[in-house]
């Protein structure tokens, strides 16, 4: 019997489904990530039909009022709010989704936990491991679920590699390294933005892009022991939005770059920047194993790149690129037909799927998903490159 595909199966009847669970959402912040986070789970119920339940949009919070007001309208949510708390006890509210600032994800995220409510939270989990920790505390002892939203997990391509791995098809692993290169703050001109504040952050390109990499590293590969590093600022001062002629200091880095070494032997490279001339959103992640290679560009996201040792025929041996878009690929049952490719902010809707699914079913976030551990050891290796550039030793990674 011959495979069904996409172009003959969009229309198929699932059966038509009558009083769905809803789950009402409080959205914590509505900026970049705000829009992001809730054009997924606009787009969840009809993508992943049938859903687990229908998100209920049911307010958002911001400090700008004005600003808060018009993103209710823009998105559809029922009210606003300007004080994260009060939002939090409204009683229609059963999720947090916290796309604050690095410095507001610990305490708002912690109170939902506290008070029973999932809580979804942008990356870095906190700006730090020492509030980091405090956060996956409170996850442990709460029922509800609380999961760090490192979207890329939930790339195609990603997700089909880490199956690669996991099966043993690339054998020993011997090499990861990964770039995460920008250019959006490269103009002397561009002002001082919460992101270059550390007491705002907690770090610049590290926490802002590092930590994607780092996360993918210990996602794919395992647990990083040791680092060593170089950061760098290159604009030390930047002037006010508000008032030009004033200037403030950047207290973070524009850059680093870090040699770490794995659990099971692996040793690996990582770098980020934020002054890559002509680098808009550029993730390139290479795996080196004893029986082949596979490289990643996030640029080129439904592709991922395989060479196998030993491939017949020789004549034909060679990276592949393998357009990452059949039906039997992760996440594209849900999608379109073959080569009708997705893009960035399809990653949120898997990444929203995903964690409803844990909600309403009981599942684990793991290992899929990030869960509030996953972010405490991430923010523990960012302090350590933090500290081997300082030191400028190679330090060891804590593993308690």
């Amino acid at each position: 019997m011959s495979e069904k595909v996409g172009f003959v199966t969009m229309g198929e009847a699932k059966g038509i489904v009558e009083n769905l669970p809803e789950l009402g959402l409080g959205m914590l912040g509505y900026a970049f990530m705000g829009k992001a986070h809730t054009n997924a789970y606009k787009k969840y119920p009809y993508i992943f039909w049938p859903p687990v339940a229908i998100p209920r949009l049911v307010a958002i919070c911001g400090r700008n009022e004005k600003a808060v007001r018009e993103a209710m309208v823009r998105y559809g949510y029922e009210k606003y709010y300007t004080d994260w708390e009060e939002m939090i006890e409204d009683p229609a509210v059963q999720i947090l989704d916290n796309t604050s600032p690095n410095y507001l994800h610990a305490e708002p995220s912690i109170l939902a936990l506290e008070k029973g409510k999932h809580v979804l939270c942008e990356k870095p989990l906190a700006g730090n491991a020492q509030e980091a920790k405090k956060m996956w505390e409170a996850a442990q002892k709460s029922k509800a679920k609380a999961m760090v939203c490192f979207n890329y997990r939930f790339v195609p391509a990603l997700r089909l590699a880490k199956e690669f791995i996991s099966s043993g098809k690339l054998g020993e692993i011997y090499h990861f390294r990964a770039q995460y290169l920008q250019e959006w703050i490269m103009d002397p001109d561009f002002p001082a933005v919460w992101r270059l504040d550390k007491n705002a952050a907690g770090s610049g390109a590290l926490g802002d892009l590092g930590a994607h990499i780092i996360d993918l590293a210990r996602f794919l590969v395992g647990e990083i022991t040791t680092v060593s590093a170089l950061t760098r600022t290159f604009i030390k001062e930047r002037k006010l939005a508000e008032d030009p002629r004033k200037k403030v200091p950047v207290t973070v880095d524009d850059a680093f770059v870090a040699l770490v070494e794995f659990e099971k032997g692996a040793i690996g490279t990582l770098e980020a920047s934020r002054f890559c001339a002509g680098r808009k959103n550029y993730q390139v992640v290479e795996i080196n194993g004893s029986r082949g290679s596979i490289r990643f560009d996030l640029e080129r996201l439904n592709e991922l790149e395989v060479y196998l040792v030993g491939e017949e025929p020789k004549i034909f041996q060679g990276f592949h690129d393998v357009l990452v878009t059949e039906s039997f690929h992760p996440f594209y049952e849900y999608w379109w037909p073959q080569g009708h490719i997705i893009g960035w902010e399809h990653t949120f809707v898997h990444a929203v799927a995903h964690f409803l699914d844990a909600i309403v079913n009981n599942k684990d976030i793991a290992p899929y998903g990030a869960t509030f551990e996953d972010g405490y050891r991430c923010a523990v290796i960012c302090d350590a490159i933090l500290q081997a550039a300082e030191s400028g030793k190679r330090e060891i990674v804590p593993q308690d």
